[in-house]
């Protein structure tokens, strides 16, 4: 799960809506999502609550803001292939060449950029030679070269972070 600071309300007049049952799910999961079939009952079951409370729990903390995500972060380099990807296109074109990159598979991260390359994206693949296939049909769709960026060297950023409950109430 990803914390965040809501921009409407101060994080010391969130953190005060939310129960101890709501602190020690963010606490509990910020990492280590349970990896299952059932990700939100081996959660309740830890938490002791059930599995419909944790899920409206974490809905209603996604509405609040609290919340921004929720949901696995992989390792993809050990789950496939993927690489940075850019194109530049007609920044009047831009919308309809966006389109088409969201279309094709493997695609995810596609954003505008303010640069010769104004298109980016993260294409992944099962493998290597997948990767190479899904990047030449999409070149040979979209009209373009395709700038190709492999990972040199994986960095992991850790966004989980401990939350100051009590200096919150305190605030």
């Amino acid at each position: 799960m990803h914390c965040q600071a809501p921009n409407s309300q101060a994080p010391t007049h969130q953190a005060r809506k939310l129960d101890a049952l709501d602190r020690r799910l963010i606490d509990s999961y910020q990492r280590g999502l349970p990896v299952c079939t059932r990700p939100f009952h081996t959660i309740a079951e830890r938490l002791g609550s059930s599995e419909a409370e944790i899920i409206a729990r974490l809905e209603r903390l996604q509405a609040l803001g609290v919340l921004s995500r929720v949901g696995p972060v992989f390792d993809h380099a050990r789950a496939g292939a993927s690489l940075l990807a850019a194109v530049a296109v007609p920044e009047a074109e831009r919308d309809a060449f966006a389109e088409l990159i969201n279309a094709a598979p493997g695609v995810n991260h596609n954003y505008a950029r303010e640069h010769d390359f104004n298109l980016w994206f993260v294409m992944t693949a099962p493998d290597e030679t997948e990767l190479v296939a899904r990047l030449d049909g999409l070149e040979a769709r979209l009209g373009v070269p395709i700038l190709r960026l492999p990972m040199l060297e994986g960095y992991h950023i850790d966004l989980s972070f401990p939350i100051p409950w009590a200096e919150l109430e305190r605030a």
